[in-house]
């Protein structure tokens, strides 16, 4: 069982969701909502189904990601009725509840229907969830308004939010290391991702996400999402791209590692991650999330210059001329919590010199983010450089030596704190 601290945080988390859901409820004419927990559909053409998680509002308040078919139905001034489908089956195994104290604050109920239960003292209901498991309920179905303003409830985390957070990134860590070892003793994909999971003690299917793990040019593909079984005849670079799912909280953890005898390589792993401590050195309340974004390409530029790279250009001409938009084509980060891609990041599109960034608000206290900068050597995006005007900036052979390295991205998980940042990635980095 986990900590009296932690197991006291959840019982105030959950007064704090009361009280941020019925002010929600009554702010859009509703006295009741009654959220499902989802279920996974069966594969198309197939008795198997897909692996579960859970739908965030219903991980939200109970962090339970493995219960289909359950139901929490939240009423003003009443406990929230929690309802878990616990079939008779021989087939197979129910899930165990863990008896903790957070249970005493719902009523508690087990079924063994999929069927919502009985909606009594409600007159004015929303239902929430995947649409597909609300056939026949009364009630508004997913209604727009309701659901974003639920959204903004997750976006500040309560104490125990972030604690479950921080434990996540220390698991999540234990495997890091695992994996790093494993790469530099030769392995392949295959067996990196074994120590990762031996380490977290988790199936990867419970994970909060696929793990990236990608070997020399493997690293390039920014969601790479094979394991070669062999290790290649030299392995010059991993990038590891994993995390854990801690009573539904999710970390999101990149590292990259240079291999032995890859000296320039790891010259510039170790001048990104130097960029990406400042860049989260930046977090902090007020601060523009955007910002941050575009900190992060002139500093690709400052470290293109610096290594090489890229010769006669400033800082500034890299930028507006796209150059650093081909070696770091993504977005910083995002909001995290019992999603990865965590809900209410873009109230506003993107720019159109970030088109993939993932969070566009100012920083608040409470707010979780990934900071996430990267490197990449990727053929289709640099080919345009290449064979452009811009093509006698570029270092071609220093570029030819590092392109089966693939890539680099680190990535930590960061709160915004009253005053500053707490890095909850590198507290655990040990």
């Amino acid at each position: 069982m986990p900590d009296t601290d932690l197991l006291s945080l959840q019982i105030d988390h959950m007064g704090i969701l009361q009280s941020r859901y019925e002010q929600v409820l009554e702010d859009h004419g509703y006295d009741g909502l009654l959220i499902s927990s989802g279920a996974a559909p069966m594969r198309y053409g197939d008795d198997q189904s897909w692996h579960f998680q859970g739908y965030g509002p219903f991980l939200h308040w109970t962090g339970l990601a493995g219960f289909e078919h359950a139901w929490l139905l939240i009423r003003k001034g009443r406990k929230p009725l929690l309802s878990l489908y616990q079939p008779v089956d021989f087939w197979h195994a129910s899930l165990e509840l863990a008896q903790e104290p957070w249970l005493e604050e719902f009523e508690l109920r087990f079924s063994e229907s999929r069927s919502a239960p009985e909606l009594s003292g409600v007159s004015q209901l929303a239902v929430i969830g995947d649409p597909s498991m609300l056939a026949d309920l009364p009630g508004d179905e997913n209604p727009g308004a309701l659901r974003a303003a639920l959204d903004e409830t997750r976006v500040h985390k309560t104490a125990y939010e972030i604690a479950c957070l921080a434990h996540a990134n220390k698991l999540a860590m234990a495997g890091h290391h695992a994996a790093r070892d494993a790469f530099l003793a030769g392995a392949s994909e295959f067996e990196i991702n074994l120590a990762y999971q031996r380490a977290t003690q988790q199936r990867e299917a419970d994970a909060p996400y696929h793990s990236i793990i990608g070997v020399n040019e493997h690293a390039g593909t920014l969601h790479y999402q094979y394991y070669d079984t062999t290790p290649p005849t030299k392995s010059r670079s991993l990038l590891i791209d994993a995390g854990v799912r801690y009573r539904g909280y999710c970390s999101d953890i990149t590292r990259t590692t240079a291999g032995v005898g890859e000296g320039r390589f790891a010259a510039l792993v170790q001048g990104l991650e130097q960029l990406q401590f400042r860049l989260c050195k930046m977090v902090a309340p007020g601060v523009d999330y955007v910002d941050i974004h575009r900190k992060t390409h002139l500093g690709i530029a400052a470290l293109l210059s610096a290594t090489g790279l890229v010769s006669g250009l400033s800082d500034e001409e890299m930028v507006a001329e796209g150059v650093t938009r081909a070696f770091f084509p993504h977005g910083i980060g995002h909001f995290l919590g019992v999603q990865v891609h965590d809900v209410a990041g873009k109230p506003v599109p993107s720019p159109a010199d970030a088109p993939f960034l993932r969070l566009m608000r100012t920083l608040e206290p409470g707010m979780v983010v990934t900071i996430e900068p990267g490197l990449y050597f990727i053929p289709s995006l640099l080919e345009p450089l290449l064979s452009g005007p811009l093509e006698r900036h570029i270092n071609r052979p220093l570029l030819d030596e590092l392109q089966g390295c693939g890539g680099i991205r680190i990535e930590d998980n960061v709160v915004v704190t009253d005053s500053g940042c707490r890095n909850l990635t590198r507290e655990s980095e040990g």
